[in-house]
């Protein structure tokens, strides 16, 4: 049998010697050898140990050394450490002579690593964005919002006059630098060229039957970018269609207000100038107040506060109501030092057309206070809901309830409430209970007193009642002079031709507005005044 010696001097001092047998196919005998295919692994033997095993066709391969001055023991043992390297050394062959292993270690390790490189990205944008970004919310809840919006609004019609700018507001300008100048002049050209808008229309009918009509052109949902005090802020307003305010049935929105976080305190300037622009249009103005749904909101738009002095009532009548609603809003401590509830009702009873409401309206615009106006007999109207209302109403306003003998004008033992549904002793306790509010002032009028439950007007809930009835000669007297100035004379004689009829102060102001500037005609005329048209 022949044999084939491979010797290898390249690792260790000793040469290293193979020996391979060769056989044939037909045995040792046979005279035609067939040729053999053998694979010889180069690379270094992880340890000296004894025999290795390499073949193609399961043939053994012996491994002989040659020098002298290893042990023999070496040969025929081996340590674990020695087994753990050659099992390490196995994998790593065969994890390295295939192809699809070594790419898919490789795309995991990448992919591993943008991976990581991606969330610490995130990561850091977020810590960044939160250590310098301060954001601010404002929900359509709240009263800064409709103020809000409304401010934007005069930013984006004033920015082509800021453009255009002179004397002292552009010497101002000048001092800012070039950089300012030219972002002020950035955010002009962003406000004006905003792509997202809506529209509020501001409509009112005259008395001549014309109309004016006015657009307002306000930020839409998306995004804007506006400078304000030299701070950039990024504007969003969003709608979620999902939410909706059940009161309104309108979307929920939100505006959301983002600049640096050294520049936080352009918020609270902004919202205080987006305040006083509000109070400035309803500034010499009283506002109405309706309620919808658990809330007030203002009814149409402001009205021009009535002169007290318009309003012309019997002797001592509009004195002392007055006098006592400035007492009662001055003596707030008064009431707290001796545990009285801070609140106040008034009762205003009489024939129609004698001046309840304008009275009233007067003296709001007397004390500077708006108007809640409630109806009682309205349907849905329940007792949660008019509690809630008298217990939150708007600062510095009159609670009114008209016709207060008209909601329960049915009313029976077994029957509390008419059409409504507020109960008696639902008003009762919303009047004056345990959850009624303080600083309340509270007006009601009537136009039969006699009809009214005794509990509804004890003290307590109305402190003070003041009869205002048809028009007294004094009054008379008085409304003629105030249409027509220096007509004593056709005055007294307006007076006498009155003498014993009734007329309303309403029916007198008709007559002297169809006859204006003409007080010899409303003289003249007089019959239709004295004419028994009107119903009590």
């Amino acid at each position: 049998m022949a044999t084939l010696n491979l010797k290898d001097s390249t690792f260790g001092e000793t040469d290293q010697t193979v020996s391979i047998p060769l056989t044939t196919e037909g045995g040792a005998s046979s005279s035609h050898p067939q040729p053999q295919i053998i694979y010889i692994n180069t690379r270094p033997p992880i340890s000296s140990s004894t025999t290795t095993t390499a073949s193609s066709n399961s043939y053994p391969v012996q491994k002989t050394t040659s020098s002298s001055s290893q042990p023999s023991a070496s040969t025929s043992s081996s340590t674990p450490s020695e087994a753990a390297k050659e099992e390490k050394g196995f994998i790593q062959t065969v994890l390295d002579s295939n192809p699809y292993f070594s790419a898919g270690f490789g795309l995991m390790a990448v992919g591993a690593g943008l991976t990581i490189l991606r969330k610490g990205t995130v990561s850091g944008a977020s810590v960044l964005r939160r250590q310098l970004l301060v954001t601010l919310e404002i929900p359509s809840k709240d009263k800064s919002y409709l103020w809000f919006l409304h401010w934007m609004s005069s930013q984006s019609r004033s920015a082509a006059s800021l453009a255009d700018a002179s004397g002292a507001e552009a010497v101002s300008v000048g001092r800012k630098g070039v950089f300012a100048r030219l972002s002020d002049r950035v955010a002009n050209k962003v406000n004006q060229r905003s792509q997202f808008l809506a529209v509020q229309t501001e409509f009112k009918q005259h008395d001549n039957g014309s109309v004016s009509t006015r657009f307002n052109l306000v930020p839409g949902n998306g995004k804007h970018l506006i400078r304000y005090n030299g701070a950039w802020i990024q504007v969003e307003r969003t709608r979620d269609a999902k939410m909706m305010d059940l009161s309104t049935g309108a979307p929920w929105e939100t505006v959301t207000l983002t600049t640096l976080s050294r520049d936080r305190q352009v918020f609270t300037a902004l919202l205080q100038e987006a305040q006083k622009m509000a109070l400035l249009n309803q500034e010499g103005k009283t506002v109405i107040y309706t309620s919808w749904g658990p809330e007030w909101r203002p009814f149409g738009q402001p009205r021009k506060r009535r002169v007290l002095q318009s309003v012309i009532l019997d002797e001592g009548v509009g004195e002392r109501v007055v006098s006592d609603v400035k007492e009662f809003v001055k003596n707030e401590k008064w009431y707290a030092d001796r545990g009285i509830p801070y609140r106040r009702g008034y009762l205003l009873y009489g024939p129609p057309g004698s001046g309840k409401t304008s009275f009233i309206q007067a003296l709001a615009g007397e004390l500077e206070y708006n108007i809640c106006i409630l109806n009682l007999s309205e349907r849905g109207l329940t007792n949660d809901r008019l509690n809630h209302l008298l217990t939150n109403l708007p600062e510095r306003s009159i609670m009114l309830l008209e016709d207060i003998d008209a909601a329960f004008a049915k009313r029976d033992k077994t029957q509390e409430g008419f059409q409504s549904m507020v109960t008696f002793s639902g008003l009762l306790n919303a009047l004056d209970g345990v959850a009624s509010s303080e600083g309340r002032i509270i007006f009601m009028t009537t136009n039969h007193i006699e009809i009214l439950d005794p509990a509804l007007i004890r003290p307590g809930r109305v402190d003070l009642r003041e009869y205002v009835g048809d028009a007294t000669p004094a009054q008379i007297r008085k409304m003629f002079k105030r249409f027509y100035e220096r007509e004593d004379v056709l005055a007294e004689k307006f007076v006498k031709s009155l003498e014993g009829h009734k007329v309303s102060t309403a029916a007198l102001q008709g007559h002297f507005v169809h006859f204006k500037d003409r007080p010899e005609d409303a003289c003249a005329n007089v019959a239709y005044l004295t004419t028994p048209h009107r119903v009590d």
